[in-house]
């Protein structure tokens, strides 16, 4: 049979039981299959300038980059946004540690290289320079320089000045190398991060391609029917990276967003059209003629692709809930990939298949060619149901005490953000602030109090701040200061004051005494200023304000998500059973993953495993983006398996042949799609940050999880002791189409 099949009018072969003519397009996803099919070289066409057009166009539009405040919730966000809409008669502060490599740094040697630096630095955009300071332990100097950021609206970020003066200290040390001569700043510590970020991203392509690509040939035995998810996840990802790009000229975009575009839509993408690729097979390999086996595909597997995406778009937008630009612009990302992948694989994919033909069982692998012929069930997979159904009420138990096991520390899990103690010490900036820290402890941790006045009460309000700094060293429990660093804007409406503490930033001293600040030494000193308003800020203050925002916002996020996909689900089956079954084992999968992220990571046991130092909490806003995602992606495989089950009961079939036979038959494809998820989410738990690392092992064992207990254990089990009620379609519902169709 060729592929001009698709080109012929519609047949109605007769014989086919259901809901209607499964050849004769009815719903969206037919009918875009067909569209596509018969158009596939303007589909394809199309579909590869939207991609490039969308990422050429995203380097030419100026976007929006996240600015500090909008990470940042409560008492903290105060602080941020007051200093971010101020102009202080500064520049961008950078420090420069010297350092002898194997002892003493005589004095003379620091002095002769500082000046060395100054001279250095002449030119390349610095305002001043003070130093060196040299350390008790006479090991260390320090120079703290201004550089030039501009005035008013050329005033520019310190990441866009800090680069000239980089190279000067970098040929600096080049001439010194028995010394350590090093700098840090906000500047060069953002300049740092693009530069492991970029690497990160890099490591992540390089590795998650190859191994996806492997997967799918195992899967399919054949290198063209291997290549259409692939290309399909690769251009949904390139298209929603580039309407990303667009989009953050009108809202602020996080550098979180291309990690997590590139960490979902490569899965999700992947995983749609391998869906659709493998039914399609399955329809050939059955007799059927290529234009009835495309529509068959995209009866079934198309619509069940719509239902996933748009619960994955669902909820992803639960994620606005927080009130947060973060999790706004990685909601935003999230939906645009998903979105792109479901389109990608309602057009392109079809497009394919019928530029194709059975050649898309070709070339055969050595060794896996037998692959490309589709298999109808699993053998390994009815060997593991053969118990389960024999005895669903004592598989269920099992796999209840598992989850539960699993779940079990999430009872201690305790959220917090990370703070610049976490940063990877793979990171030569994070060794440098480490040895400055170590070097000159009053460089370290501070608290930021802001306040807010008439600029006339200036003056007092330096005054005030002074005393307060006073109030602070007398309590013994912050760092003493004899002259305190305290800033006033430009038009002296904004006063800014560090004040330091000796502990980590993520101690528990650190928000005792950020209490403190804030309820007691801040009102009495500050109190007394006519019309003054104040905040404290800071590192401590960011992870222990955002830390709660969070733990308060969850509950609504999660009622959100879980009601809309409870209704999705509701739609797609047209049961309440159904609906209700799936939503509480999307909770158990989820609930899982909770309780193995709290064991590994606030713990030590997996730090060489994983290569990270823990930290002793789940960072604050995994939970959310965990729990919005996974909802969506486990939905993928319920809907897909369930399609599955329920077509033969349509036809009169026994329920315990149709569970077997359900999950049997889609065993492979589900299989194969999980693994990939699973391969890209590790990859991703290899990464340096710990926000990552986090993400990727939460995601990969809950995808482990949903395709082992609870599609071999809980979802079998269940629907074997609930019977054929679950099936029975809700009368008001009856009209509503449905994604389960023979």
């Amino acid at each position: 049979m060729g592929v001009k099949e698709i080109n012929q009018p519609l047949p109605r072969p007769p014989g086919l039981v259901g809901e209607g003519n499964p050849a004769v397009p009815r719903g969206l996803a037919e009918r875009l299959a067909m569209w596509s099919a018969r158009r596939r070289v303007l589909v394809l066409v199309l579909w590869l300038l939207l991609t490039l057009t969308a990422y050429a166009s995203s380097f030419l539009v100026p976007g929006t980059a996240i600015q500090d405040a909008d990470y940042l919730d409560g008492e903290s966000a105060v602080a941020e946004r007051a200093v971010d809409t101020a102009e202080f008669d500064e520049g961008a502060m950078e420090t420069v540690l010297i350092q002898s490599r194997s002892g003493t740094l005589d004095r003379s040697t620091g002095t002769a290289v500082a000046e060395e630096l100054k001279r250095a630095y002449g030119g390349v955009g610095v305002l001043t320079v003070r130093g060196p300071n040299f350390s008790t332990d006479n090991r260390s100097a320090m120079l703290s320089v201004e550089l030039d950021r501009g005035r008013g609206e050329d005033r520019k970020e310190p990441i866009e000045v800090v680069e000239p003066m980089l190279d000067a200290t970098a040929s600096v040390q080049k001439a010194h190398g028995d010394l350590r001569i090093e700098q840090i700043g906000a500047g060069s510590i953002r300049k740092d991060f693009s530069i492991q970020d970029a690497k990160d991203f890099r490591r992540a392509e390089l590795i998650s391609i190859p191994i996806t690509l492997v997967i799918l040939l195992i899967a399919f035995g054949a290198l063209a029917a291997a290549g259409i998810p692939l290309l399909l996840g690769l251009t949904a990802v390139g298209a929603a990276l580039g309407i990303s790009g667009l989009v953050s000229a009108l809202v602020p975009i996080s550098p979180f967003q291309s990690s997590l575009v590139m960490l979902l839509g490569l899965a999700v993408g992947v995983d749609y059209s391998l869906f659709y690729v493998r039914r399609q097979r399955e329809e050939r390999a059955a007799g059927r003629s290529l234009h009835e086996a495309l529509l068959r595909t995209a009866a079934t597997s198309g619509r069940a692709i719509i239902v996933s995406g748009v619960a994955v778009a669902i909820a992803a937008a639960g994620m606005y809930f927080t009130n947060s630009a973060l999790f706004d612009s990685l909601a935003t990302g999230t939906i645009l990939v998903v979105l792109m992948a479901v389109l990608g694989s309602l057009t392109v994919v079809p497009a394919m298949l019928a530029l194709l033909g059975d050649k898309v069982n070709s070339p055969r692998i050595p060794l896996l060619w037998r692959r490309s012929q589709a298999a109808s069930e699993s053998r390994i997979w009815n060997t593991i149901l053969r118990p389960v159904l024999k005895s669903p009420s004592l598989t269920v138990l099992l796999g209840l005490v598992l989850i539960g096991l699993m779940t079990a520390p999430v009872a201690g899990m305790k959220l917090q953000m990370p703070t610049d103690d976490q940063l990877p010490k793979s990171y030569p900036i994070v060794q440098t602030r480490d040895r400055l820290v170590a070097a000159f402890p009053g460089e370290g941790s501070s608290h930021t109090v802001v306040v807010e006045a008439d600029p006339a009460s200036a003056e007092q309000v330096r005054t005030a701040m002074a005393d307060l700094m006073a109030r602070a060293g007398a309590t013994g429990q912050f760092s003493a200061v004899d002259d305190p660093r305290i800033t006033t804007s430009v038009d002296g409406r904004i006063t800014r004051m560090f004040v330091p503490f000796p502990q980590r930033v993520d101690s528990p001293e650190a928000e005792q005494t950020l209490q403190l600040l804030r309820t007691e030494l801040a009102p009495a000193a500050l109190g007394g200023i006519p019309g003054a308003t104040w905040a404290v800020g800071g590192s401590t203050a960011f992870s222990s304000d955002v830390s709660s925002a969070l733990r308060e916002r969850l509950p609504l996020i999660a009622g959100f998500v879980l009601l809309l996909s409870l209704i999705v689900m509701l739609l797609a089956f047209r049961s309440i059973i159904i609906a209700a079954v799936t939503t509480v084992l999307n909770i158990l999968s989820v609930a899982a993953s909770f309780g193995i992220l709290t064991l590994v990571f606030q713990n030590t046991w997996a730090e060489d495993l994983l290569g990270f130092d823990s930290s002793g909490f789940v960072v604050a806003w995994i939970p959310v983006i965990l729990f919005v995602v996974l909802i969506g992606l486990s939905m993928d495989y319920n809907v897909f398996i369930l399609s599955r089950i329920r077509e033969p009961l349509h036809r009169g079939a026994d329920l315990r042949d149709s569970v077997r036979h359900g999950i049997a038959s889609s065993a492979g494809v589900v299989t194969s799609a999980a693994m990939v998820m699973v391969a890209v989410f590790a990859v991703f738990a290899t990464l340096s940050t710990l926000e990552m690392k986090q993400l990727g092992v939460g995601l990969a064992i809950a995808i482990l999880v949903d395709i082992t207990i609870i599609r071999a254990l809980l979802l079998p089990g269940i629907l074997m002791m609930l019977g054929k009620a679950p099936w029975k379609e809700h009368k008001a519902l009856r009209r509503v189409p449905s994604v389960a169709h023979e």
